[in-house]
């Protein structure tokens, strides 16, 4: 239940995780009202699109609802849908949390509307999640991918709906979400890998680099091509060309080879590695950074993923990424695994 927990104000400073990141997030009491400076504004972030190309642009876009300028948002709690409180959960086992919350305000929510995480521990959700279309009066459930943390106890995360304009929404009296975990000390099993002759094994941390070990095969020449159509659209556009960087290409390469052999459909990797913890393995400080992935069967072209991301109308961020003046280099990685190409392309900017 909601009224049980106790408030708890603090700063934290965090280093961005998933698709996007930036160099730090301050925490404050949480707002009883909409407030814009209640939480720093996230950079965009890429979602992941792995599906049969036949499949990959089938998905229509969700129009986005016309609100009156003078239209209020607020909600309530409705119920847990999943995972309630104290709920007991094995140590690095992914789950979904869900909550039921009822639109009590009068503006239409869509996916212009974004659960993002505010405060405590994050457990490698996404950057942010978005709305269904939900009117006046009814009610939405909204979904969050996590990964208990490692160690035993009691964890909590704390996440807030923001509006179109970036501010966040009132929810009964607070304004936050929350999870709460008991985490006990059995170690969830992680996806098993088939051993290959073709295998190049890439070491490292649960957080950092995963052990890819099946017969993956890698494409030197599709990489060149993303990196020529890629930087090719960006002169079309009049912004200078993104600079390849060893060590992104080393942290896009192990994701690569880690969802080949693992069929992923997330940025988190095998392992619970997150784009920032994968850059961080690498050796390179970013400031910001980012990541578009692509995996279709039969596998596109180099200059085919960059179309794709570029064409994308689900998720435009992808596109944004592609065409950024916050990011100046790049890493690309091609796997190709059991008749499907995965392309993954890491955006950032150094310290």
């Amino acid at each position: 239940m909601r009224e049980k927990l106790p408030v708890i104000f603090l700063l934290l400073v965090l280093m961005t995780s998933a698709c996007g990141a930036k160099a730090a997030e301050e925490t404050v009491s949480p707002p009883l009202t909409e407030s814009p400076s209640a939480t720093p504004a996230e950079p965009p972030t890429a979602t992941v699109t792995l599906s049969a190309q036949a499949n990959a642009t089938s998905t229509p876009e969700t129009p986005i609802p016309t609100n009156a300028p003078d239209c209020t948002n607020s909600a309530a709690f409705v119920a847990d849908v999943t995972i309630p409180d104290n709920s007991n959960i094995p140590s690095r086992s992914t789950f979904t949390k869900t909550w039921r919350i009822k639109n009590t305000g009068t503006c239409i929510w869509g996916p212009d509307y974004t659960l993002t995480h505010y405060s405590e521990e994050r457990m490698l959700a996404a950057l942010s999640v978005l709305l269904s279309v939900t009117f006046p009066d009814q009610t939405t459930d909204i979904s969050l991918d996590l990964i208990a943390p490692n160690t035993v106890g009691i964890h909590k995360g704390f996440f807030v709906i923001k509006n179109p304009a970036g501010l966040i929404m009132k929810v009964d009296k607070d304004s936050r979400l929350w999870v709460v975990i008991d985490v006990s000390s059995q170690v969830a099993s992680g996806p098993t890998a088939t051993p290959g002759s073709g295998s190049i094994p890439i070491t490292g941390g649960e957080s950092g680099f995963v052990n890819a070990t099946c017969s993956y095969t890698a494409d030197a020449a599709k990489v060149t091509e993303t990196i020529n159509a890629l930087n090719a659209y960006r002169t079309d556009n009049r912004l200078p060309a993104y600079t390849v960087n060893e060590l992104l290409t080393k942290a896009a390469t192990a994701y690569a080879n880690d969802i080949a052999c693992n069929k992923l459909f997330a940025h988190n990797g095998s392992d619970g590695s997150t784009p920032t913890t994968r850059v961080a393995a690498s050796g390179y400080t970013a400031a910001s950074l980012t990541e578009n992935v692509y995996g279709s069967y039969p596998s596109l072209t180099g200059q085919g993923a960059v179309d794709w991301w570029k064409n994308d109308k689900t998720d435009i961020r992808h596109n944004q990424n592609l065409l950024s003046t916050t990011y100046t280099e790049i890493g690309v990685a091609y796997s190709f695994y059991n008749n499907f190409g995965y392309y993954v392309l890491v955006f950032a900017k150094p310290k």
